[in-house]
């Protein structure tokens, strides 16, 4: 088992690298006290949790503790245990302080408000050792969150899969779009089966409404376009540091033609990255329906 302790300046990044780490596939568990982290790691390795790695966050907050967090760290301990350490410059974690309108953990003294300066300067002084022990360190003075949860998953092997994940929905514009929906596509232009007694009871998976959908060419045509914008897209998304690209493909009711162009436009992509990456969704479609002959 490997695992990390995510520290740093208060400000600086700690909560949006915990959660760059989860979608990396680590097992995170955020401000547990110091002391209570070799407690936490004995019972994981006792019953695995099933994951391979794991990672704490520790702020100034759990300074009283952290003699237990040397501990952990040392050579003798026997654990692959690293640091990284999120730093940022105090004129910039100043700024973000005003933005915010947050306190600093350290800002209260003797039961008055001192300047963030001060408690920034102590917090600093505080985490020194820390940062000298530090396996990794990310200066976000001149970043957004972006830019550093790319970074972290540049470090820490990006979202653990290897691949965007790709969901496709079919819906109905009568029952609303689905809010989860990065792309929408309407398809409403196609041919529309409902209007034929013989195949109003199919749906868009049976080839009889897929052939009649794709009968005049409009079919093929958007599945060409769409397929090349989405490929020219999905890197562009991963680069930037998604983790899930959701396609809504829309039609009047939501059974056939988004059903069956959803059901095509997935086996593109599968042909594309792989099964694993793409998952088809009907929203709309009721379960059961006449099976094809």
């Amino acid at each position: 088992m490997k695992y990390l302790i995510v520290t740093g300046m208060s400000g600086a990044g700690k909560t949006s690298a915990i959660h760059a780490l989860e979608d990396a596939g680590y097992f995170c568990v955020d401000n547990l006290p110091p002391e209570l982290i070799p407690k936490t790691i004995a019972l994981w390795e006792k019953d695995p949790p099933g994951q391979n790695n794991y990672a704490f966050g520790v702020d100034i907050r759990g300074r009283h503790y952290f003699k237990s967090l040397n501990k952990l760290l040392s050579a003798d301990s026997g654990k692959d245990c690293r640091v990284l350490f999120m730093d940022c410059r105090d004129e910039e974690l100043i700024r973000r302080f005003q933005m915010t309108r947050r306190e600093h953990p350290l800002q209260m003294r003797g039961g008055k408000l001192r300047r963030v300066q001060d408690a920034l300067l102590e917090e600093r002084e505080l985490l020194m050792p820390l940062r000298a022990e530090a396996d990794y360190v990310i200066d976000t003075t001149e970043t957004n969150v972006w830019q550093a949860r790319h970074e972290i998953q540049m470090l820490f092997g990006g979202s653990g899969r290897g691949f965007l994940p790709i969901q496709i929905i079919s819906f109905g514009y009568s029952r609303g779009i689905p809010m989860d929906c990065d792309l929408v596509f309407d398809v409403r232009f196609l041919p529309n089966p409902y209007y034929l007694p013989e195949l109003r009871d199919f749906s868009g998976l049976d080839e009889p409404v897929q052939e009649y959908v794709m009968r005049d060419g409009n079919g093929e045509a958007f599945l060409q376009k769409t397929g090349d914008l989405l490929t020219s897209l999905i890197p562009l998304y991963r680069k930037e540091g998604k983790m899930q690209l959701t396609v809504g493909i829309g039609c009047t009711g939501g059974r056939h033609r988004s059903v069956a162009i959803a059901e095509k436009l997935g086996a593109h992509l599968s042909g594309i990255y792989s099964d694993e990456a793409v998952n088809v969704i009907h929203r709309d479609m009721q379960e059961t329906h006449k099976p094809t002959a």
